[in-house]
């Protein structure tokens, strides 16, 4: 399991213009299976991503295609941890896939 935090390296300007790829970019690995949760941080300085992989190679891979990424708008955070205890509903995700 891997928390993203992603921090924007230019003005929200900038950012706007390719949050909708970014956002079909979202959509594509949800259904995949790889994102679980998803969302702005507050103030608007980036964004946080709670994703599963196979490997930090993997996921590298996937954080790779996005445009963010791929316009240098953002750098990225990654830290890797292993679950152990969830909320009633979250059980699912205490699986690598």
């Amino acid at each position: 399991m891997f928390v993203v935090s992603l921090t924007y390296t230019v003005a929200l300007s900038e950012v706007d213009k390719i949050v909708e790829a970014h956002a079909r970019y979202l959509d594509k690995y949800y259904k995949k299976g790889n994102f679980l949760v998803s969302g702005r941080k507050e103030p608007r300085t980036g964004g946080v991503i709670l994703a599963q992989a196979k490997s930090i190679n993997e996921l590298n891979s996937i954080l790779a295609e996005d445009p963010f990424h791929r316009e240098n708008v953002a750098t990225y955070e990654v830290i890797e941890f292993i679950p152990s205890k969830s909320a009633k509903g979250f059980d699912a995700i205490e699986k690598h896939i």
